[in-house]
C-alpha cells in the first residue's frame, strides 16, 4: 500500500507540462515568497504585531498541491497559512490587510496572521494550535460525501486538502482522523509538510519512526513521500491523489519534504539550525530551480519572467498600500461577527 516515490531533481525533464501551466505555477510561488518577504519587512517596521510565521522556502508545496484543486474544493492551513490563502485565491490585498489588523482583511481584522480565512474561497482558515485543523478538515470532506449521497448533488465530489507539518504526526488527531477518513472513504488529501523542525526541535529528534508516509500503511491508505522543493513532482503526486479522492476512493497521505528558511516565527532568531543544514536546503530553493529549468531549456524567454516579476512587485505594493489606506476595526463593532445576526447588534 505504501508508495516510497523517489523523485530526482531532474524530474523537470520529463515533465509534459505545458510552459502556460509551468509559468503559472512559477508566478504563483513567486508571489508567495514575495508576500512573505514583504511581510517581514512590514513586521520588523511596527506594521505587524503577534507572531509572524513564514513560509519562505516551502512554496512548492502550497503551488503543486492547491493549484491541482478546483474552486469548490476545499484547503485547511496551520499557523503558516499565508501563502496556502494566496494559492487557493485569496486576494493578497486582504491578506496583507488582514496581517494589519484591518476592517478590509479576509477574516475582518479579528483573524491575524494565524487565523487566515476565506469561505468565499473555501479556504477553512489557519489553526494556532497544531492537529487542530485535522478534524475540521475531516467535516468537510465528510459533507462532501453526505453533499452527494444524502443531497443527490450532481457534482463531483469536493476534494479537501489538509496541511499541517511534521510535529503534528505525533498528535493523537493525525491518527484518530486518518482512521476516520479510510474508514468512510472520505474524499481528502493530508499534506505532512516535513520542513524537519518542530519549532525547535529536530524531526529525527522527536519520532519514534521518522518517514511520516509509512504511518499510512497502519491505516489502509497509500503514504507517498515526494520531494517538496521540486513544484512539478509535488504537482504530479497531488494530481494522483485528488483523482483517487474524486473517484471516491478515499484519501491519501502525501509526505512532501522540505525547509523553512527563516525562523519558527519572525520572533526567532533561528540558532538551532546549523549553517551547512540551511545552506545544503537553499542551494535547492524551489524558486530558483524551476526558474533555471524554465530558461535554460527555453521553455519562456527571459522577457517572460521578466515581467512576471514586475507584476508581482506591482501586485506587492498594492497591498501594501490597500492595507496601510484601510481603516481598523471600531471598537463599538467588537462583538460583530460573533453571532450569526450580528448586523442587527
Amino acid at each position: 500500500m505504501n508508495n516510497r516515490i523517489v523523485l530526482p531533481s531532474t524530474l523537470f525533464e520529463t515533465s509534459n507540462i505545458n510552459s502556460e501551466v509551468m509559468l503559472s505555477l512559477y508566478k504563483d510561488m513567486l508571489l508567495g515568497r514575495s508576500f512573505e518577504d514583504m511581510c517581514a519587512q512590514m513586521y520588523y517596521r511596527g506594521k505587524m504585531f503577534g507572531f509572524v510565521h513564514l513560509y519562505n522556502g516551502q512554496e512548492a508545496v502550497s503551488t503543486g498541491i492547491i493549484k491541482t484543486l478546483n474552486n469548490t474544493d476545499y484547503v485547511c492551513s496551520t499557523y503558516r497559512d499565508h501563502v496556502h490563502a494566496l494559492s487557493k485565491g485569496v486576494p493578497s490585498n486582504l491578506v496583507m490587510a488582514e496581517l494589519f489588523g484591518k476592517e478590509t482583511g479576509c477574516s475582518h481584522g479579528r483573524g491575524g496572521s494565524m487565523h487566515i480565512f476565506s469561505a468565499q474561497h473555501n479556504f477553512l482558515g489557519g489553526f494556532a494550535f497544531i492537529g487542530e485543523g485535522i478534524p475540521v478538515a475531516i467535516g468537510s470532506a465528510f459533507q462532501s460525501v453526505y453533499r452527494k449521497q444524502v443531497l443527490k448533488d450532481n457534482d463531483s465530489l469536493r476534494v479537501t486538502a489538509c496541511f499541517f507539518g511534521d510535529g503534528t504526526s505525533n498528535n493523537g488527531q493525525f491518527f484518530e482522523c486518518l482512521n476516520m477518513a479510510v474508514l468512510w472513504k472520505l474524499p481528502i488529501i493530508f499534506v505532512v509538510e516535513n520542513n524537519q523542525w518542530a519549532i525547535g526541535m529536530a524531526h529525527h529528534r522527536s519520532t519514534s519512526y521518522p518517514e511520516i508516509h509509512k504511518k499510512a500503511n497502519a491505516f489502509g491508505l497509500p503514504g507517498i513521500e515526494v520531494d517538496g522543493m521540486d513544484v512539478l513532482a509535488v504537482r504530479e503526486v497531488a494530481q494522483k491523489a485528488v483523482d483517487r479522492a474524486r473517484s471516491g476512493e478515499g484519501p491519501t497521505l502525501i509526505e512532501a519534504l522540505t525547509y523553512r528558511f527563516r525562523g519558527h516565527s519572525l520572533a526567532d532568531p533561528d540558532e538551532l539550525r546549523s549553517r551547512q543544514e540551511k545552506e545544503a536546503w537553499l542551494a535547492r530553493d524551489p524558486i530558483k530551480r524551476l526558474k533555471s529549468y524554465l530558461i535554460d531549456n527555453a521553455i519562456v524567454l527571459d522577457d517572460a519572467i521578466d515581467s512576471l516579476h514586475i507584476e508581482v512587485k506591482q501586485e506587492i505594493d498594492n497591498a501594501i498600500e490597500f492595507a496601510l489606506s484601510s481603516p481598523e476595526p471600531e471598537v463599538k463593532h467588537l462583538k460583530r461577527y460573533l453571532f450569526a445576526d450580528d448586523e442587527s447588534h
